[in-house]
């Protein structure tokens, strides 16, 4: 398989959710009940949900169509980090055991699990093929991933199968090798918000409307009544194709059309954890020196917009075998605790594939010259260390111009970077573990292996130092899963943006439901959490409604 490329600089452009590629309809001057920008794991399951309710929708979403792009496996996080939003705001409602729920609710679920599982959901799921059955080299590389575990080789079948997203009792101290699940249903099609929104849009009974090329880029806000916050209203935007200049394709000569639209009941910003904190701070809201610097008059001076950011680390062994690795397409997902974990650290999946992280000069060169692969003996297992010690990273202004990118500093390893390091070393380590005990002497044997990184040698005859190796782990880490720019947090926090129910302090009117929500990374991927808490939102949002009746 050709590499697999990991990059911070993508921003919105590379997270956009299929949806139809029509041009975008005409809104200037309309009202929507709710107006929500942007159309991923967040604010698209969250638009198409209120339509169906009955409520008038306008979702904003700056890119086009890029649905073919999208087939990422999802799992859900640790019960801890749900917990810990639970103790942190005071909120039962956050907890493991609750948000189970949203899960179940949005999931349809195409696999046998003694888990409950929705049925009846818009994202579908089915269980990956680890390769075990059909392939000798899935079947030898897996039952040693599985002792290294401390499991014996008879385990090897009912841990393939074992569910990454049930609710077993202490889930988040299972480790070793587990079933991938992976959102397509039975027949190929791939499952995702976009097609959510697509088909919500196309069954044309329920008041959604879709305007894709269309770039929010000031929140309106006006005087509310007798109170002393303002309230959002509305949205100015423009309109036109690849606006945005993360996205390749942008021409600054290319102004696009201008245009404003209003919410008669609530503006829910779903950008992401980068584009999220910079329309808040184009709009007045974030810390007050930094919008003083730019002459942007403070709406609400709330100092934990785009500040602390959190991201993971992820970083890799990748090795090539004596001769082809035969293991298909498959690849199966492990699960490591570290020495420095207090529980399961390290997420991992291996397969015939290398992951190089950044790559000089992506995404501005085409894909087709993409031709650096180590061809069929390249094995690999890519590893991300979930919740890193270091939240230090920020997302700041380099203009009020809405189309530029705002500054992005993720500030890796600035804190608790030697336990970090050791945890990934670690898992490396273990990787290495099993692979030196393929038996070289048989015949047709995948072994030796050659490493490529992060210690290049014979696999069991290398002489690297750990110091060594996690220097190059510390220069080579890399990741694309940012949150918490605009986090979740309790009343006496300053930097707490939000509160449990998504809403924006200091403010009437405006939630955000993305990954900036959460107070830090959940889990290795936020893909499904974050649309665990887009189904939250519906029912905080539709309970409040029905409260006010």
């Amino acid at each position: 398989m050709a590499h697999i490329l990991s990059f911070v600089s993508s921003l919105a452009y590379f997270a956009l959710l299929g949806l139809s590629s029509a041009d975008p309809p005409y809104v200037n001057n309309r009202t929507y009940e709710y107006i929500v920008v942007g159309s991923g794991p967040g604010g698209g399951p969250l638009a198409a949900n209120l339509a169906r309710a009955g409520h008038s929708v306008l979702l904003f979403e700056a890119g086009d169509d890029q649905t073919e792009n999208l087939n990422v496996s999802q799992w859900n996080p640790d019960d801890v980090d749900w917990n810990k939003i639970a103790e942190t705001t005071g909120d039962e409602s956050w907890s493991a055991a609750n948000m189970r729920k949203y899960l179940v609710r949005l999931e349809k679920a195409h696999y046998n699990s003694s888990h409950v599982h929705g049925h009846d959901g818009w994202l579908d799921t089915t269980m990956l093929d680890s390769g075990y059955a059909g392939f000798q080299d899935a079947r030898e590389l897996t039952t040693l991933a599985a002792l290294a575990a401390g499991y014996k080789t008879s385990d090897t079948t009912s841990l393939l199968t074992r569910d990454m997203n049930g609710n077993q009792t202490n889930r988040d101290n299972l480790i070793g090798p587990f079933g991938g699940v992976s959102h397509i249903n039975p027949n190929g099609r791939r499952s995702s918000p976009g097609y959510y929104v697509r088909d919500t849009v196309a069954e044309n009974k329920y008041p959604l409307t879709l305007s894709l090329d269309t770039l929010a880029t000031k929140i309106i806000f006006k005087s509310s009544g007798t109170a002393p916050r303002k309230k959002a209203a509305g949205i100015e935007y423009i309109q036109g194709k690849s606006l945005y200049s993360a996205d390749p394709r942008s021409n600054a000569s290319v102004t696009g059309k201008p245009g404003k639209v209003y919410a008669s009941r609530e503006v829910i910003i779903s950008g992401g954890a980068f584009n999220t904190p910079q329309l808040l701070l184009l709009s007045g809201i974030g810390p007050r020196k930094q919008l003083e610097k730019f002459k942007i008059p403070v709406i609400a001076d709330l100092p934990g917009v785009g500040q602390q950011v959190a991201d993971n680390y992820e970083a890799g062994i990748l090795s090539l075998a004596r001769r082809e690795v035969n293991v298909g397409q498959n690849i199966f997902p492990n699960f490591f605790k570290s020495s420095v974990g207090k529980i399961r650290d390290i997420y991992m999946w291996c397969g015939n594939f290398a992951f190089e992280g950044f790559w000089p000069g992506f995404p501005n060169i085409p894909e087709k010259n993409f031709t650096g692969d180590y061809g069929p003996r390249e094995y690999e297992c890519a590893l991300v260390h979930m919740n890193p010690r270091s939240q230090a990273g920020t997302i700041e202004l380099q203009s009020t111009n809405p189309r530029d990118v705002p500054a992005i500093n993720l500030n890796f390893f600035k804190d608790g970077a030697d336990e970090d390091l050791t945890a990934i070393h670690e898992g490396v380590e273990l990787v290495r573990s099993w692979l030196s005990k393929v038996n070289a002497s048989e015949a047709n044997s995948l072994a030796p292996f050659e490493e490529m990184h992060p210690c290049e040698g014979t696999i069991g005859k290398q002489n690297c130092t750990a110091a060594a190796q996690k220097t190059y782990i510390k220069e080579q880490a890399y990741s694309h899963h940012a949150s918490s720019s605009a986090r979740i947090g309790a009343d006496d926090d300053r930097y707490a943006v939000l509160d449990s129910d998504f809403k924006v302090r200091k403010v009437a009117g405006l939630r955000i439901v993305d990954a900036s929500s959460f107070p830090k990374v959940p889990g290795g991927f936020p893909v499904l959490p974050t649309m665990m808490i887009s189904e939250k939102a519906t029912e905080v949002i539709l309970q409040g409604l029905a409260d006010e009746e």
